[in-house]
């Protein structure tokens, strides 16, 4: 019961994100589980289940994307990347809402093999070491992706203008 409590939501916000689709997620994370409850005995005491859950995750997700031979389809419908903390003031909390809005839109543009990348080592804290085991690649190849991956999202960020902005604009122009 631990182990459901300390790696299910975190399974279902990963599994979400990559596949855009709650439903689909929620599939594959009761695949997950179903997956570790038959391979529980012939797991060894020195394996790490985190590690071991996600790249269970990942694979049902990329056989999912294989068997419906479909491309990713782009969601208006964002997920906070983190719980709410402190109560703030509206103003805190409008900045901190167009800027977690912003984030995800620039997590879910990134191309599946980036997203993975930022979502295992930036918001699932996975060591880079052990995502890249999820994710099948040398270390190298992971620092690399993730590389890339905070690129694009910076770069995404940089260049998105904010509806206000663009209000100015079209009044000096007016």
């Amino acid at each position: 019961m631990r182990i459901y409590v300390a790696f299910n939501r975190r399974l279902l916000n990963f599994l979400t994100r990559l596949a855009k689709d709650r439903s689909v997620a929620e599939d594959l994370l009761e695949e997950t589980w179903l997956r570790f409850v038959s391979s529980s005995e012939g797991l060894n005491e020195d394996t790490r289940l985190g590690p071991w859950l996600f790249t269970v995750a990942r694979n049902l997700y990329l056989s999912h994307c294989r068997s419906r031979a479909r491309e990713e389809s782009y969601t208006a419908d964002l997920i906070f990347l983190w719980p709410s903390g402190l109560v703030q003031s509206p103003f805190d909390l409008a900045s901190s809402n167009q800027f977690r809005e912003q984030l995800e839109a620039a997590i879910a543009s990134l191309p599946p093999m980036y997203r993975e990348v930022i979502l295992l080592v930036g918001v699932e804290q996975l060591r880079p070491m052990d995502a890249a085991k999820v994710c099948g690649i040398s270390p190298e190849a992971l620092r690399q992706r993730l590389s890339r991956a905070r690129g694009l999202v910076s770069r995404f960020l940089a260049n998105r203008v904010s509806p206000k902005d663009t209000d100015s604009e079209e009044a000096h122009h007016d």
